[in-house]
Order: C-alpha cells, then structure tokens, then sequence
C-alpha cells in the first residue's frame, strides 16, 4: 500500500510569527508614531493660533524627522522586547529539552525576582517533582520486573524437572504440562507489561535501523508457525533506515507479524514490506482474516482487548501486542494507521521519521 507522505508545514520566519516580541515591538513602534503625529499637529495648530503659518520646509522637515524616529523607536522596541523576553526563551528551550525526556534540565533563571523569574522557578519545582516520580517508576519497574520474573522461572523449573520424570503418570504429566502452559503464559504477561511501561517514555539514544532488516527477521521469526497454520508470508522489503532503538523497533515489526499470522484464516496470507519514502520509513503489515468493523479498530490497541472480546483467555497471545505497538510507536515521534480490509484482515501501516 502507498499513501504520499504528509507535508510538514514549514514555520514563518521570527519577525513574520505574531510573537510577543513582534506585537510588544509593533505597540511600541505606534505608540511612538501616534504621539509624535499629535505633537506635530500641536506644533502647527500653535504656530496657526499666534497668526504664522507653519512653513512648507518645516513641516517636510518635521514629517521626516518623525519617520526617522520612527524607525528608529521600532528598532529599539525590538531589542528591547528581545532583551526582557530572553528568559522566556530560555524557559521554552528547556521546555523542549524537557520534552524529549531530559527530565535533569533545570532553567536556574538568575537576574532580579520579578514575574518571568518566578515563572521559572514554579518550572523547576515542578520538574523537580516530575523527576521524582518518573525515578520512582523506574524503580518500581526495576523491582516488579525481579519480584515477578523470579517466582515464574522458579516454577518452569520445577515443572520442568517433573516432566522429565519417566515415572510420573499420565494424569501427572498432563497436569504438569497445563500448568507449564499457564506458567508460559504468565511470563509472556509480565514481560509485555514491563515493555509497555519501559515503551512510553520517548527514545532518547537513537541509532540508525534499517527498518527493512528488521522485518525481514520478525518474518524469520514466525515462518514456522505460520507454515503450521498454512499462512503464506511475502512482500517486497526495501532497505529504509531509521532512527530509534532497534530493540523496540523489532518488537513493533515481530507484534504486527504475529498478530498477522495468529488472527488469520485457513490458507491466508501476510504482506510484509517496508520502503524508503521522503522525510520517513514505512512498514506496512497486511494479512487475510476476519471481517473487522471500522468502529472496532481503535479497541484493537488497547491493552488486553481483542476483536469482540475482552478477555485474554487465548493461545494467540495475551492482548499486549498492538498496544506495545502504539506505544513503541509514539516513542519514535511515529504515526500509525490501520484500516480494516474488504473481506476480511487489516492493514497496519507504521511511519517513522527517516535517519
């Protein structure tokens, strides 16, 4: 599927922009202007009351004089505006750096405790706050992370080492594999809720990825499963490189296939294929299946929700996999589209900006 890429608008110049130092400068520019016109028309009205005429030369002159000024007080109401508004300058690039989950940044305005100063203050306390309570996440996903993995690798084992048992019957043996299953199925839960809680902070060490590199293995990875399944795989896969951590950009890639191959119909097929496309990468994910209604599509990316069901009960995974996705997604400043197909399937379309 080919869409043309969208066009980012491009920004006015600064002294096109209506800034507030435009405006502030473009009040003072007039107010100059309008009291100098209303002390030359005082001049010429004195001159005319005590019987003179105001000579042609001097009013040229005077007219002159007043657009020189005037240039003059605009350029100046400039600078100046330039000069008082600097700190909020430096509030919004810290803003940005902020933005791109630089929490540590601090303003730290020095200067006199006026307005713009205690405006940068509450900005630190509040980012203060906000770095404590992203650094306490992270410390929770750290523990949860061991707390839960440990237990659950505890027990595979244990039922592992029961499984290998020759002795054991068949009624333990088959007790032992659900449970094994269950316990599967439990450490794919905890992982892809420690992805998801890691995915939603933006990317900050990017590396250049070829995003076709990366399809070409989440297809490697689940060839097998779908030839049990009777699932063709194809595509034609482009090198396209981009920026962001490969990592999770190949979780993005093996979650569309899966979901592909897993919510698919007998002798279907998945397209795979990714391209280079101006300003951006795309990955597209096609696949046969069922007929998803359009007001179905958005539940689709929301944690633990499938097609009309809510329920996680299902050998197909356990309703992360889109939801990591989107998350992953956005954390590359990426878009995402989907569109159900006719006759059945969907259509993932994935743009991230290009390296």
């Amino acid at each position: 599927m080919r869409a043309p890429a969208a066009d980012h608008p491009r920004r006015p110049a600064p002294w096109l922009r209506p800034t507030i130092r435009v405006r502030l400068t473009l009040l003072y520019g007039g107010m100059f202007l309008v009291a100098g016109v209303v002390i030359d028309a005082l001049i010429g009205d004195c001159l005319r009351v005590h019987g003179a005429p105001a000579p042609a030369d001097f009013v040229n002159r005077s007219l002159l004089a007043l657009l020189g000024l005037t240039v003059v007080a605009f350029a100046f109401g400039y600078a100046m505006a330039g000069r008082v508004l600097s700190p909020l300058g430096r509030i919004t690039r810290t803003a940005q750096r902020v933005a791109g989950s630089d929490l540590h940044r601090r303003i730290e305005l020095g200067g006199p405790d006026d307005e713009l100063k205690e405006l940068a203050d509450t900005f630190d306390e509040m980012l203060d706050r906000l770095d404590r309570a992203f650094e306490s996440q992270r410390r929770f996903v750290a523990n949860a992370s061991h707390e839960l993995r440990t237990p659950l690798a505890i027990n595979r084992t244990l039922l592992e080492v029961q499984l290998a048992d020759p002795d054991a019957s068949p009624e333990l043996a088959q007790l032992g594999k659900t449970l094994l299953a269950t316990n599967e199925r439990s450490e794919q839960l905890v992982e892809g809720l420690l992805l998801l809680a890691r995915s939603e902070n933006k990317v900050v060490d990017k590396k250049p990825v070829d995003l076709s590199e990366v399809a070409a293995q989440a297809v490697d990875q689940i060839r097998e499963e779908a030839q049990a399944k009777g699932i063709a795989l194809r595509g034609v896969r482009q090198q396209a490189f981009v920026q962001g951590n490969g990592v999770l950009l190949e979780r993005i890639a093996l979650n569309l296939v899966q979901n592909a191959v897993r919510y698919n119909v007998p002798d279907g097929w998945v397209e795979v294929s990714a391209e280079p496309q101006p300003g951006c990468a795309v990955l597209v994910v096609t696949n046969t299946g069922p007929v998803v209604p359009a007001y179905e599509v958005e539940n689709l990316f929301e944690p633990f929700r499938r097609l009309r069901t809510e329920r996680t009960g299902s050998d197909k995974g356990v309703g992360l996999g889109l939801s990591i996705v989107r998350s992953v997604v956005r954390a590359h400043d990426g878009t995402l589209t989907t569109e159900p197909r006719e006759g059945g399937g969907l259509t993932v379309r994935v743009e991230l900006p290009a390296s």
